[in-house]
């Protein structure tokens, strides 16, 4: 199902930073933790012991093709996921009976340590027609406390969570021919006096799943053209919605959404080659395979003492095999499966590139009615699948240094900005910015005896 797809890439999102390489509790990275998606508790941001208590989206929907909303049987249901917090204690056994908590716990070769793990939770909010979605509901929600007892040997281990509240609030409200979907959800636990107390009622990494029937999700970082406006009307507040599910022919649409607190592109996925959750999706599978392998067994013996799925990972890499291994190491996918012509594997495509009649210090394109090639003065524009830092940019002049064609013959323009005091620099080790030719305004005119001089278009200075 699309759903269940769809959680795939959240559990990635569920999970970022949760533990990091080497893997071991000692590890200074491993100190700071939970920095996505975290809902802290009412004050706990003003007074600095933790984050803010709520997030909220808004997404797009419009009807199955020919239905109108009156008429339709439209349902959107909302998922709420994210981490409680579980305190693992390790415990030695007195002579008496009693248990007194230690920083490690240990038992011939083995050993425990207190450590905080987490318990995953999806709350699901309930589904909602039409009707409903623009009366709007509020909903609470509520998790339990508890503990639970793992004897091992010496002693035991102690795991102790406690309660969550949060509310949440669902609505819409018609956008021309759209229905725009607001969603919200807020921290409700009493104040916290400290740090560990607003970390232990946070609701962490905290992200929505929404599942539409008889309706589809219309993008709102790359919408077709007759949404633009209302995707611009869509206010985001610590997360953003990308579609998740299948996006049919173009990409556009979806019946599942994913609410992040983590930027993604439309449609995320985790890539078939990535064999275990290893906690940072930011990172490059076979170098953290690699790193993870060359660790001594004591540092292993630590990362499986300091948390079960970090001892996961450490297990995994030991019993990868070579062909896994391979797989790591790179892939070209074709993205053009359906069509007819070759497809490059392993190493072809560096020969093809090799080959290729390409020239990007003299190579140029038409933008607008004027021909850009290196030295051309141009503003950008971010618009294709656009990230945080792309928009930045948005109004901002540069210089165009070369034209690159990949070999899907989509052609790429590399600029540095004109207001970069490190633009030389830049331009020496060829760290440059890429754009596709329709982000970028030529501030220039064509030259008059150019062939495409009387298709040029009046440009601002």
């Amino acid at each position: 199902m699309t759903l269940d797809l769809a959680r795939l890439a959240a559990d990635a999102v569920l999970y970022e930073g949760y533990l990091l390489y080497p893997y071991r509790s000692t590890a200074a990275k491993n100190q700071v933790r939970w920095q996505f998606g975290v809902l802290g508790p009412p004050g706990a941001a003003e007074a600095s012991l933790g984050e803010e208590a709520g997030l909220a989206a808004e997404c797009l929907l419009r009807p199955d093709a020919g239905a109108r909303w009156e008429d339709t049987a439209a349902t959107v249901t909302v998922h709420l996921r994210f981490l409680q917090l579980q305190r693992r204690l390790a415990q030695r056994r007195s002579a008496d009976g009693s248990h007194r908590t230690v920083e490690k716990l240990w038992s011939g070769n083995e050993h425990w340590t207190s450590w905080d793990e987490a318990v995953e939770v999806e709350h699901e909010l309930g589904t909602f027609g039409v009707d409903a979605l623009r009366r709007g509901v509020a909903l609470t929600v509520a998790v339990d406390g508890g503990e639970d007892v793992e004897p091992v040997p010496g002693g035991r281990l102690l795991r102790r969570r406690w309660p969550l509240r949060a509310a949440a609030a669902v609505g819409a409200e018609e956008d021309g021919d759209l229905l725009r979907l607001r969603l919200a959800v807020t921290n409700t636990a009493a104040a916290a006096a400290d740090r560990d107390a607003a970390l232990r009622s946070s609701l962490i990494g905290a992200h929505l799943l929404l599942a539409a029937e008889h309706a589809r999700f219309v993008s709102v970082i790359d919408p077709p053209e007759e949404a633009r406006a209302a995707a611009s009307r869509c206010r985001q507040r610590r997360c953003w919605p990308v579609l998740a599910g299948d996006g049919g022919p173009d990409g556009q649409a979806s019946d599942v959404v994913l609410a992040s607190p983590i930027i993604l592109y439309d449609h995320p996925a985790v890539a078939p080659e990535s064999v275990a959750a290893m906690f940072d999706s930011t990172e490059i599978d076979e170098i953290l395979t690699l790193r993870v392998m060359t660790l001594t067994d004591d540092e292993k013996a630590q990362a499986r003492a300091t948390d079960a799925r970090a001892a996961a990972i450490i297990d995994r890499c030991e019993q990868m095999s070579p062909a896994e291994l391979q797989r790591l190491h790179g892939i070209l996918r074709e993205p053009h499966a359906a069509s007819d012509g070759p497809v490059l594997t392993g190493d072809d495509w560096w020969a093809a590139e090799a080959a290729a009649t390409v020239s990007p210090e003299t190579d140029s394109v038409l933008v607008a009615g004027t021909r850009v090639g290196r030295g051309s003065p141009v503003r950008l524009r971010p618009s294709r699948r656009a990230d945080a830092q792309d928009m930045f940019l948005a109004g901002q002049e540069a210089t165009v240094i070369g034209v690159h064609v990949d070999l899907d013959g989509e052609t790429h323009v590399a600029v540095t900005l004109v207001d970069d005091p490190a633009a030389e620099l830049h331009d020496w080790y060829g760290r440059y910015l890429y754009f596709a030719p329709d982000e970028l305004e030529p501030l220039v005119r064509a030259a008059p005896d150019s062939p495409e001089a009387d298709q040029r278009e009046e440009r601002p200075s």
